[in-house]
């Protein structure tokens, strides 16, 4: 049996007719920016979230990007100010940081949940704090009513990195609706992608809202007047007519996903690999399935040749990147061994339960030669 680590063609054409129509409708209406279809989308994914505003950006790290410095623009950080982030995210959350030029202060995750850690968030507070960065990795949403009862506490803006973790919830509070404000990215592999490169931003802060939307469009409200120094950062009109096709999929994308990683969860037993810890059901929508182990080059092999393609979420973390030798010389032994353990299983909407069955009795059969 071959399988596939995620087959994109595949999930996309449960939905063909239904983008071809979409996509038709962007073309013959001759209007492909800023139109309809990017309103219409942005109202579906607000009410979706349960945020009151939704606006579309060009990808996930603008949709970060664009936040930080719409604060800056607001008054409400400066230069120099610090944001808390876990150690072991995805680069893009640390360039939205640095982009801004404010600085990073990464920190050591949970190691069973890779989410970041109440208490070494505590830890990590100092005078110049004023943003905590929680990012929802793999799917799972990070302890927001721990973080948001900190960031209360020192007066910290929140801003979630949902890139990862599209309807992922926490008693019925989805993602994107917990902080001040979220970035998400649409990439085509996510539980929501594009057909390319796409993000919205969430918030319910009317202000922020606002400026915002002027920063996404040369930090215009209106044609030719410009109020700040903005970019181009604007969901096209086609991407967003997709969008709003895939999204009325993607609940039952999760629900099973959740059935595939149940299946991974309750059949894989080996000691050799370590499972994630799922805090409940609902808070996961598994993007991603990473499991973990000490002997991972060997795995990956095993299960290479056994037809089985997995991938590394993420080899080199952040701190060790060349991009950043300020900080290569920070000590976080959390994060580096998760960095050289974690492997990530298939998973998908299209991945059926043989296939998964067929992953869970390869990984039983691994055996390490050391």
């Amino acid at each position: 049996m071959n399988v596939p680590f995620l087959d994109l063609k595949a999930i996309n054409q449960d939905c063909r007719e239904q983008l071809i129509r979409a996509m038709t409708d962007v073309l013959d209406s001759g209007w492909y920016i800023q139109g309809q279809k990017l309103t219409e989308f942005e109202k579906k994914f607000a009410e979706y979230c349960g945020s009151k505003f939704c606006l579309g950006v060009a990808n996930g790290l603008d949709a970060l990007t664009l936040t930080l410095r719409a604060w800056k623009t607001m008054g409400k950080l400066k230069s120099g100010d610090e944001v808390i982030v876990p150690a072991n995210t995805y680069i893009a959350s640390i360039l939205a940081i640095t982009e801004n030029d404010l600085v990073p202060i990464l920190v050591e995750p949970n190691d069973e949940t890779f989410n970041l850690c109440p208490e070494n968030v505590k830890r990590s507070i100092t005078l110049r704090t004023r943003v905590l960065l929680p990012v929802h990795l793999y799917g799972q949403l990070a302890d927001m009513p721990q973080l948001m009862e900190i960031a209360s506490e020192h007066d910290l803006l929140v801003l979630e990195d949902s890139a990862q973790s599209h309807g992922a919830q926490i008693d019925g509070r989805k993602s994107g609706s917990w902080g001040d404000a979220s970035g998400f990215s649409f990439y085509p592999g996510k539980n929501l992608g594009a057909l390319g490169d796409a993000g919205a931003i969430t918030t319910s802060d009317p202000e922020l809202y606002e400026v915002l939307k002027a920063l996404r469009n040369y930090g215009s409200h209106e044609k030719y007047k410009n109020i700040y120094q903005g970019v181009n950062s604007r969901l096209d009109e086609i991407q967003a007519a997709i969008l709003s096709v895939k999204l009325g999929f993607l609940d039952d994308h999760i629900t099973h996903r959740q059935k595939i990683a149940n299946i991974y969860l309750d059949n894989v037993k080996n000691d050799t690999i370590r499972l994630p810890l799922v805090v409940s059901p609902e808070q996961h929508a598994w993007h991603l399935f990473v499991i973990r182990s000490s002997h991972r080059k060997e795995l990956q092999q095993f299960l290479m040749d056994n037809g089985i393609q997995t991938l590394i979420h993420y080899p080199v973390p952040p701190h060790k990147q060349n991009a950043y030798p300020d900080l290569n010389n920070l000590n976080l032994p959390v994060t580096e061994k998760i960095h050289e353990q974690v492997l990530s299983l298939p998973m998908g909407p299209t991945l059926s339960v043989e296939e998964a069955i067929y992953i869970t009795r390869v990984c039983n059969r691994f055996v390490s030669k050391d």
